[in-house]
């Protein structure tokens, strides 16, 4: 079994996307997916790239993907990476390539002189919450994440 790691090109979106429906899916959040795909494509591949993708393949085959993009901290005074989505396809679990995605971020954090890999993790998720607990990740129990969107965030715009 061979486990490789590629940055995603624009041909990948078709796939980026069934991911991110996979994922939500498994999340029990698919009532919440409502992104266009040629506006993902877009904000992906466009001439500013807001996020990006590596594709986890397995034998050639891509059975999962890691969503990223740079964040700030300022106490760091240092870049950082934040992990949006990270999804392995039910029968890849185990092969080690939630591992071999999260470790890629890791490199790219060293070489691009970030602080921190962070990212959130649903709190029912107890299987996720070990295995990233096991790779050295510690929960943030301090910190509660805050969210303004939809009407609210118009709202605030506007003010």
């Amino acid at each position: 079994m061979t486990l490789a790691i590629r940055p995603a090109t624009a041909a990948d979106l078709p796939l980026i996307a069934q991911f991110i429906r996979d994922l939500a899916d498994y999340e029990k959040l698919a009532h919440e997916v409502r992104f266009d795909e040629a506006a993902l494509g877009e904000k992906l591949f466009g001439p500013r790239p807001y996020a990006e993708v590596v594709i986890g393949e397995i034998d050639g085959a891509p059975q999962g993907f890691a969503l990223f993009f740079h964040n700030f901290s300022t106490f760091e005074g240092r870049p950082g990476l934040y992990l949006e989505d990270l999804f392995v396809r039910p029968e890849a679990r185990g092969s080690g390539l939630g591992k071999a995605l999260l470790a890629h971020l890791a490199t790219l954090c060293a070489i691009r002189d970030c602080a921190r890999l962070e990212w959130s993790v649903l709190d029912w998720n107890s299987p996720a919450i070990g295995f990233y607990q096991s790779l050295g990740a510690t929960l943030m129990d301090e910190w509660t994440v805050m969210r303004v969107d939809g009407e609210a965030l118009a709202r605030l715009a506007d003010s």
